[in-house]
């Protein structure tokens, strides 16, 4: 045997190779990864941006209901009796008019008032005098909806009111 090669038993000693093994990343291969993980970034902000979209639009429903909700219980409080009929309950298009929310949104409210729910369009007082049921549509809809559908879509509600006695 030839001294080169001989290696006594617990000493380490390096190979003695002809090629030096460099560890480690090349120049294209951290670009790749680098590319890599700016595409799952995107995916993750693109996912985030469409999550705030979506709750911005939640929102807006949700005051859009609470507005709605005001309006109803305003006109169900309203008197509809025999002898008298209160004005936001006189048939035809009542009212369209606009309220802010707490943060800013603006809404239209827009009330009509049917004095004769079984007969085609909207009777107004002069076409039934002494009407005995009422058809009440409520409408709330964002002004200047962002881009999205859920902003764009109005509550509404049709409720109908019995004279009583």
């Amino acid at each position: 045997m030839t001294e080169s090669t001989v290696q006594l038993k617990g000493q380490n000693s390096p190979p003695t190779s002809s090629k030096t093994a460099n560890g480690g990343f090349t120049l294209i291969e951290v670009s790749v990864a680098m590319v890599v993980v700016l595409i799952a970034l995107l995916g993750v902000f693109m996912t985030i941006t469409y999550a705030i979209t979506w709750n911005a639009g939640n929102n807006s429903r949700a005051q859009a209901l609470a507005i709605l909700q005001e309006e109803v219980e305003r006109l169900r409080s309203a008197k509809f009796t025999p002898y008298f009929t209160d004005d936001g309950l006189r048939g035809g298009i009542q009212s369209t008019r606009t309220v802010t929310s707490p943060n800013g949104g603006v809404f239209s409210v827009r009330v009509q008032v049917d004095n004769d729910p079984a007969a085609a369009g909207i009777q107004t007082e002069a076409d039934v005098p002494d009407p005995t049921l009422k058809e009440v549509e409520i409408l709330v809809r964002l002004e200047n909806p962002s881009p999205g559908w859920q902003t764009a879509i109005p509550a509404t509600i049709v409720m109908r009111r019995v004279r009583s006695n």
